[in-house]
């Protein structure tokens, strides 16, 4: 290993079990706790809320298909940024790679901060000290990561085993002691799209929550460089990890349809926990709590594994600070580390407003990745049609050219609905070009 890391190498020690754990872990998070109640507030109708989750499912699945010719053709740390580099060029992937990090860090500042907060409703004594302690959990974490990549992604496979057992118990609780909700219940709350006559928004709005939750299927991508055999282990981790979590969703939703009248669920902000205390009474909002702690803690730790991998891979390039490309002995990006955790635990003092803030912006930046990901992979099949593809993606290029449209469409949505968080978005893409070429100056 010391030998690898003198030569700023990753290393070559994952499976197939890590992918899988990772991309729960770098999915699963607070979203499905806290979106349905939303997402009901805006829809109303049972049928509609699973259309949508349904329809963002299929997006996911039929995505993992997609990234995974990508990332067995492209086997580098990256992602996204990897293979709009490959196919379109520096500028392109720096653009894509960029956005792809701050996107992450803004994500991952608001998911520590978020967790903080959770602690301080059981531990009273912690209430107005959040920032610190959030600021404190991404340290230790931090710290972690530095020991190495063993230690982190047995942590990462720990959380997402306990994640997964958490969910799957609230959907056998939920069936078990539940009750069915009675057709009067259901015709307390009224649809916005009945009231307002418009179905537009309460459609764009509920469908960048759930891609907001969904955001990490393609997690495994990542670490393709620390594989020690992507081209068999990749399509297991990604087509596995993707159908757990669309049956975990799925079965979650359905499941807080069953116990919650769509009154109460449409102004619900944890959903899950208000189904647990239907069934359970007060009592049981600590045990939500401390599930919903365990939930952050792992798709923090996934995100502060992946994220740094893109500065690695961008510094490799010369796209970012040449001291980027550093690996310690323990197999950790360090400087890529110690500046995303930088980034992160500044936003966390500036106020959780402005992470979440950038958690909105965030959305627009990830379905922009996934657009990068479809066009990458239909530009690197005409630029490199010999490159070799252990893995080619089913119905080509019909199923990449549906998906890129739908993704197009999504964005172009996304702009004309929500205008305050996707000027920001297209603010960064307009200053991108001068920050490119500052970076690429200061390297030469």
């Amino acid at each position: 290993m010391a030998q690898a890391s003198a030569k700023n190498e990753l290393f070559k020690i994952l499976g197939v079990g890590f992918g899988i754990a990772v991309t729960i872990g770098g999915t699963v998070g607070t979203g499905i706790l806290r979106k349905p109640g939303p997402i009901a507030a805006q829809l109303g109708e049972p049928w509609l809320i699973m259309t949508l989750w349904g329809a963002v499912s299929l997006y996911a699945f039929l995505g993992t298909l997609c990234t995974i010719e990508l990332g067995t053709s492209v086997p580098k740390a990256g992602a996204w940024y990897v293979y709009a580099q490959r196919a379109f060029g520096n500028y392109a992937g720096f653009v894509v790679g960029i956005n792809s990090w701050l996107g992450t860090c803004s994500a991952l500042g608001f998911g520590v901060y978020t967790m903080s907060e959770y602690m301080a409703l059981l531990i009273p004594s912690l209430v107005g000290y959040e920032p610190y302690v959030a600021a404190c959990i991404l340290l230790i974490l931090t710290g972690i990561h530095w020991i190495g990549l063993a230690l982190a992604s047995t942590f990462q496979n720990v959380m997402s085993v306990l994640k997964g057992v958490g969910l799957s118990a609230f959907v056998i609780i939920c069936y078990v002691y539940g009750k069915e909700i009675s057709p009067e219940e259901m015709q307390l709350t009224t649809s916005k799209i009945i009231q307002g006559g418009s179905w537009i928004a309460p459609v764009i709005f509920s469908l960048q929550a759930i891609f907001y939750t969904y955001d990490g299927w393609h997690t495994a991508a990542y670490f393709t460089e620390e594989d020690r055999d992507p081209s068999k282990n990749l399509p297991k981790s990604m087509i596995g990890g993707v159908l757990l979590i669309i049956a975990i969703y799925l079965l979650c939703n359905l499941a807080i349809l069953y116990v919650l009248p769509m009154n109460e669920l449409s102004q619900s902000k944890l959903a899950a926990a208000d189904a647990i205390r239907l069934i359970f009474g007060e009592g049981s909002g600590k045990i939500v709590t401390l599930f919903l702690m365990i939930s952050i803690l792992g798709i923090v730790n996934a995100q502060l594994l992946f994220n740094p991998r893109v500065l690695y891979s961008m510094s490799r390039d010369g796209l970012f600070l040449k001291g980027g490309t550093k690996v310690n002995n323990g197999g950790t990006p360090s400087l890529a580390m110690l500046i995303t955790s930088a980034v992160a635990i500044t936003l966390i003092l500036v106020g959780k407003e402005a992470c979440e803030k950038l958690s909105d912006i965030a959305t627009f930046f990830f379905v922009l990745g996934y657009t990068s990901g479809f066009a990458s992979l239909l530009a690197l099949r005409k630029k490199e049609p010999f490159l070799p593809r252990p893995w080619k993606v089913p119905a080509y290029p019909v199923l990449p050219v549906i998906m890129l449209i739908f993704s197009i469409a999504f964005l172009v949505s996304a702009v004309v609905q929500d205008l305050p968080s996707s000027q920001y978005a297209l603010l960064f893409l307009i200053v991108s070009y001068p920050l490119y070429l500052l970076v690429r100056r200061v390297n030469r």
